[in-house]
């Protein structure tokens, strides 16, 4: 697949593809996504975040210090007028081992979920369940999805709003089985940069049929909120994000999370004020050491 880009388009595509190798390398290294020999499926759904995290973990492969390899799986869903050759053609044109793995979940959510319903939570139980068989199948030790930093705030809302609970998507997460581990490598990643790059890069682009045309989603409620936010305080979603990595059990109600009882028992309590894994400054010496093994931040 051969591109031909302007003076000014490389300039950007390097610009940016800097600052999102920075961002997916430093993600990596705090949550300890990649390690040596990992098998990592990338999950693919021929939309921006997916080829952009492919694209940028590719790149990365070639400079990292440990080797780890990388396998390209679709789910191909069945929805009517998928375009079934975009993405093996692509996929081809760079190189990359994939899977495209075919089964009709359209089927039966459409079935299921009546008219005028929300399909985004059956369609993703579906889609989470063949991952993990398929994952297990191919050897893979590590599923790569393509969530993103807008995406880990827009949870964060949802779950408030509509789930009264206080959570999010964490960048790393392993199955309640303790088979598969899953990570967000675009964890860090500002969904403008990914637009801004998918389009730079040209990538084939392909719509989701089955939930994105749906109108009303709470999930877009949230992001216009959210942008709305954004628009007029600069640099608000800086803030809410850094609030996911600076919790303080003590100041919420959660007793399970924080002894309130031992509070009164003892007269006092340490205040567990930060979940320190997020803290680099906060990191052991061992878990420093282990994070220097996949220095791959300061990449040209």
């Amino acid at each position: 697949m051969s591109q031909q880009f302007s003076k000014k388009q490389r300039a950007d595509i390097n610009k940016l593809s800097k600052r999102l190798r920075r961002n997916v390398g430093k993600a990596i290294e705090d949550f300890s996504m990649i390690e040596p020999g990992d098998r990592v499926m990338v999950c693919l759904s021929g939309g921006k975040d997916s080829y952009a995290m492919l694209d940028v973990l590719m790149n990365l492969q070639k400079h990292a210090p440990i080797d780890f390899e990388l396998i390209a799986m679709n789910l191909d869903q069945k929805q009517p007028g998928f375009p079934e050759h975009i993405l093996p053609e692509y996929l081809k044109s760079i190189g990359v081992e994939y899977h495209i793995v075919e089964r009709d979940t359209y089927s039966i959510v459409k079935d299921k979920v009546p008219e005028g319903k929300t399909t985004c939570g059956l369609c993703s139980r579906l889609r989470r369940g063949i991952l993990y068989s398929f994952a297990d199948e191919i050897g893979a030790t590590k599923i790569a999805l393509g969530h993103h930093r807008d995406d880990i705030m827009e949870t964060l809302f949802l779950n408030m709003f509509h789930g009264g609970k206080l959570k999010a998507m964490p960048p790393r997460l392993q199955s309640d089985d303790g088979k598969n581990t899953v990570i967000r490598p675009l964890a860090y990643c500002k969904e403008s940069d990914i637009e801004a790059y998918a389009e730079l890069k040209q990538f084939p682009i392909i719509p989701c049929n089955l939930c994105g045309s749906q109108e009303n989603l709470q999930r877009q409620v949230i992001k216009g909120m959210l942008q709305d936010w954004e628009r007029k305080q600069p640099g608000r979603l800086d803030v809410i994000f850094s609030s996911i990595q600076n919790v303080v059990p003590s100041h919420l109600a959660d007793r399970a999370l924080f002894d309130f009882e031992e509070m009164k028992v003892n007269g006092g309590a340490k205040d567990v004020a930060r979940v320190s894994s997020f803290d680099p400054a906060a990191q052991s010496d061992e878990q420093e050491q282990h994070y220097g093994k996949l220095n791959i931040l300061n990449i040209g």
